[in-house]
């Protein structure tokens, strides 16, 4: 695994845990606080929180664990997880009325551009490799 894979794994793995810790503890005083829909229940956030919690753990393994037994999370799967929620968030930002204010929608804004944007630099990053590897057995 090169240095540049490694960096972007710690860099998603970061990102997931900061994300999943926040949604674990997600305290009733913080939606009002960030202008975001204050939930009936925690129930749904707690459990998307032990989820990329979960993920950001993975990612960690994969970086840490060298050429044991253990793996982790891949980039490839990395990509998938953060293209796919940060587009799914992007559509309900631009197809919906999520009703926001304006602090809870530029939260939500540069939480999706975040996540879409580490899914496209992995991307590249794993295609350039790709690119290097078949120049390589030329």
């Amino acid at each position: 695994m090169d240095q540049k894979t490694k960096l972007l794994l710690v860099i998603d793995a970061s990102i997931n845990l900061v994300l999943g810790i926040l949604l674990l503890i997600y305290p009733a005083g913080i939606p009002g606080l960030l202008g975001l829909p204050v939930p009936t229940t925690y129930f749904y956030s707690s459990i998307l929180g032990a989820v990329l919690f979960g993920i950001g753990l993975a990612l960690l393994l994969e970086r840490y664990s060298g050429n044991s037994a253990a793996r982790g999370l891949g980039l490839a799967g990395a990509i998938l997880i953060n293209l796919c929620g940060g587009t799914a968030l992007l559509f309900w930002l631009v197809l919906s009325n999520p009703g926001l204010s304006p602090t809870g929608s530029l939260l939500m804004w540069l939480i999706a551009l975040l996540v879409v944007g580490t899914g496209v630099v992995e991307l590249l990053q794993i295609t350039r490799k790709k690119g290097n590897i078949s120049q390589s057995d030329s």
